[in-house]
């Protein structure tokens, strides 16, 4: 797990690197909650996430956004951090030039900056949302939405109301040639707490899905 430094819009980045298993290993980025309130890449759940990947022999990647830990810059109410991982899927990418496929991750904040990167790179085969907030923030950019994914959340999440997380479902699967899977972890709430176990094993449930249909030939 070696720490990098490489550059972003708003001066150096700091990450967390894990190479491939080979060269054509696929990439990964994970993005962590909201700054503001105390999110960053040692979040458990990023962590664990990262973990995920890098177990499955992805080129895995997370990071601090911009003015988080040794991270430069201030936080930008996400269009900065916007910036910040479209440059780190960019140095992913580059000292990985053989990787075949690539897929997002994020937790809260972290889903709603990826599922804008996956509007922005068509490399993107899939990704995982958890506990996006609908009801926070303005998900319309997703038309369409170009990748198939898992959107993930808790029964009793507060910040991320199971009613808002289903508008936004509702949207995705309206939506023809991308498939949108919905899971709810009963009775977590937006932290997971007492729950990330279940909820990484279900990532990895569905990543491992995933992947064995995209090896068989199947659609995005």
């Amino acid at each position: 797990m070696p720490e990098v430094i490489f550059n972003g819009p708003a001066g150096r980045i700091e990450g967390r690197y894990q190479p491939g298993s080979d060269p054509n290993a696929p990439v990964a980025i994970v993005l962590h909650p909201h700054p503001e309130f105390g999110g960053n890449m040692n979040n458990q759940i990023t962590y664990d996430l990262y973990y995920m990947f890098a177990k499955r022999g992805f080129a895995t990647l997370r990071f601090n956004s911009r003015g988080v830990g040794r991270s430069q810059g201030l936080f930008d109410h996400g269009l900065g951090e916007l910036s910040d991982a479209a440059s780190a899927l960019d140095w992913l990418q580059s000292i990985n030039p053989e990787s075949k496929g690539a897929w997002i991750a994020g937790f809260s904040f972290g889903a709603w900056i990826g599922m804008q990167l996956l509007m922005r790179r068509p490399e993107v085969e899939g990704f995982i949302s958890i506990a996006p907030q609908e009801n926070l923030y303005d998900f319309s950019f997703l038309a369409p939405c170009p990748s198939s994914g898992l959107i993930i959340h808790g029964s009793v999440d507060k910040v991320a109301p199971p009613e808002a997380v289903q508008r936004l479902v509702d949207k995705l699967q309206a939506q023809k040639g991308i498939t949108i899977e919905q899971q709810t972890v009963e009775g977590a709430n937006h932290f997971f707490t007492g729950k990330v176990d279940e909820l990484i094993e279900r990532c990895a449930e569905y990543l491992d899905r995933r992947r064995e249909e995209i090896a068989n030939g199947g659609g995005r």
